[in-house]
């Protein structure tokens, strides 16, 4: 990852010196700034903490509590979903105090004290969900505020790339923690107290990182003024009165009711090819390759032949994953196949989508805004890992899932209504 380290904040904005130094033609060449990178890093250390416990959380609940799938919905929509609310408070506490990294900070942590949390839970399924709870409103609350830091340190024209290289190394993380996972229950058996231990440690490391390393304003970023009017309520919330930042919310939450989560992708899976427990951690593995080798490149893409059309070619992505859980094909073949468009789907949509909302929302509200987009994501997932368990209990898994694939192709048609303006405002390429 050291390729992408460079002390650029904002090259569009350099003018040509008089002499022969670096100039705007050379800086053309930097791929993102320092303070991108700094935020994929910490990005980086905390996945590999929360990917390790995500690995093991569905069979422990699952396999070793035996939930139900009603209740493991519930439980896999509350990590997510229940705290989406915190996502918008978090949003308009950065942009009213303009204190993002400290919110993001606070976020951080409190997803890294949840970790020891798991250890005091036990059995108890309420204590369970009450510190998963906990563990979603660090990562709610510390979302836009990461998210609105990259907008503000990258140029509009690059913000598909730096949202690309910032999910790669995220997901790098991600690809990491279940391997890690893996490691600590081969040396220790299967002792899940350790997995826990162990992550909390590296979601510390990466507090201490950001701490140490992101900047609140990008080098060159003329700073705020005290006398600068604060955000008020009224102003954030008056986004939603605005054309294109309301079809953004709601397209984003009619997106959120086409995902079912990963925990029942990797059930479903586990459940077809009757894998052993010890490997189920590793089918993580393969979807956060696939997303480490996709998302640059498609975060590229994205800039050059616009947003939208990436979007949508995940999610068409995500329907064909549900397509292979309930079609003919098993084995090894199917187990790459999944794993690979799953992981293509998150390539395309998670940093691509906020790339996409970045231009539309005002700089003074844009932490505000990505909050909004990323509450009514998480809330329709919410809705989403319900019905879904819902429908597994009802109709049996693999007619759930054909019907998860029939939504996916619903939403994509509302999606392309919603965003696909006369204006193109939100849709046409960024100007080069």
């Amino acid at each position: 990852m050291l390729v992408y380290l460079s002390t650029v904040s904002r090259p569009a904005a350099e003018e040509p010196g008089p002499g022969p130094g670096p100039g705007p033609r050379r800086r053309r060449f930097a791929l993102v700034s320092g303070n991108v990178v700094a935020l994929g890093t910490v990005s980086l250390i905390t996945d590999i903490s929360a990917e390790m416990v995500a690995a093991v959380l569905p069979l422990y609940l699952v396999l070793g509590l035996q939930l139900s799938p009603v209740a493991f919905g519930v439980l896999d929509g509350v990590h997510t979903g229940a705290t989406a609310l915190l996502r918008v408070v978090g949003g308009f506490a950065a942009d009213r105090f303009r204190r993002r990294k400290l919110i993001a900070g606070i976020g951080y942590t409190l997803s890294a004290v949840a970790k020891l949390g798991l250890l005091l839970a036990g059995r108890s399924i309420p204590a369970i969900g009450a510190v998963i709870a906990v563990d979603r409103l660090g990562k709610g609350v510390r979302s836009a505020p990461r998210d609105a830091l990259i907008t503000l340190s990258s140029p509009p024209e690059a913000l598909g790339r730096a949202f690309g290289v910032h999910r790669a190394m995220d997901s790098f993380g991600a690809f990491l923690g279940p391997l890690a996972a893996f490691a600590v229950l081969l040396v220790v058996g299967q002792s899940y107290d350790a997995v826990f231990v162990t992550s909390f440690c590296i979601a510390a490391l990466a507090v201490v990182v950001l701490v140490l390393f992101v900047r609140e304003r990008p080098a060159g970023e003329p700073t705020e003024q005290p006398s600068d009017p604060t955000v008020s309520v009224r102003e954030a919330f008056g986004l939603l009165r605005g054309g294109p930042a309301r079809r953004l919310v709601l397209a984003a939450a009619m997106l959120g009711l086409a995902t079912i989560g990963d925990g029942f992708v990797y059930l479903l899976l586990q459940r077809r090819e009757d894998l052993g427990l010890r490997w189920f951690p590793l089918l993580a593995v393969g979807t956060s390759l696939a997303y480490l080798l996709l998302a640059a490149p498609l975060g590229v893409l994205a800039d050059r032949i616009g947003r939208l059309p990436v979007v949508i070619g995940g999610y068409a992505a995500l329907g064909a994953t549900y397509l292979l859980l309930a079609g003919p094909v098993d084995g090894w073949p199917l187990i790459a196949l999944t794993l690979a468009l799953y992981g293509a789907f998150y390539a395309a949509t998670d940093g691509v989508l906020i790339a996409l909302a970045g231009p539309v929302l005002p700089a003074r509200l844009r932490t505000t805004g990505i909050a909004l987009v990323q509450t009514g994501q998480a809330l329709a997932y919410l809705v989403s890992s319900v019905l879904f368990g819902l429908a597994w209990q009802a109709w049996g898994p693999e007619n759930a899932i054909r019907a998860a694939a029939v939504a996916v192709a619903g939403v994509l048609v509302g999606t392309l209504l919603l965003l696909a303006s006369p204006s193109r405002l939100i849709t046409r390429k960024v100007p080069r």
